[in-house]
């Protein structure tokens, strides 16, 4: 045992960085907005409903973009939608993460090659942080991707990185 233990042994004290304690803040309150396109999006309400229950993990929707942290896509992508999907994204304030749930918002999914309507992934419009794979995705995977990024979450520091 070191002086510092010594020190703080009885009393009611908790050492730790401020990254630490913003980031464990952050990573325990991420508001989602549910951007569900198509068939991903069931899934996405299954991991929202009782069963599984998405809020235990501090996953709380909202309804407008400028409250959000975490954008879910979830389905078929159009080149339409793909300049609605970008304005929302930019409504979002920093820091903001996006999760691409599903073989369509991933890479297009089986309607990239028939259409030419269908964008070949939304990381081509705005920065995905999590892949989910699926087709589509059970509940369960989205609520992995939902704790791989709480653990980006987790690592990441507030200071400015300077290039």
């Amino acid at each position: 045992m070191g002086l510092l233990d010594k020190q703080f042994e009885k009393s009611n004290v908790l050492v730790t960085s401020l990254d630490s304690l913003l980031n464990w803040a952050r990573l325990s309150s991420l508001y989602q907005m549910q951007f569900g396109l198509a068939c991903c999006a069931i899934e996405m309400m299954a991991a929202s409903a009782s069963n599984f229950d998405m809020m235990r993990f501090g996953v709380i929707p909202r309804a407008t973009p400028r409250q959000v942290d975490v954008m879910i896509v979830s389905g078929t992508v159009t080149l339409k939608m793909a300049s609605r999907i970008k304005r929302l994204y930019d409504q979002m304030p920093e820091p903001r993460y996006v999760l691409s749930m599903g073989s369509c918002s991933n890479c297009g999914g089986p309607y990239w090659e028939h259409g030419y309507h269908v964008l070949k992934g939304v990381d081509r419009v705005i920065p995905v942080d999590v892949y989910i794979p699926g087709c589509p995705p059970r509940p369960e995977a989205l609520i992995e991707g939902l704790m791989k990024l709480q653990e980006k979450v987790r690592n990441e520091s507030m200071a400015k990185k300077h290039a």
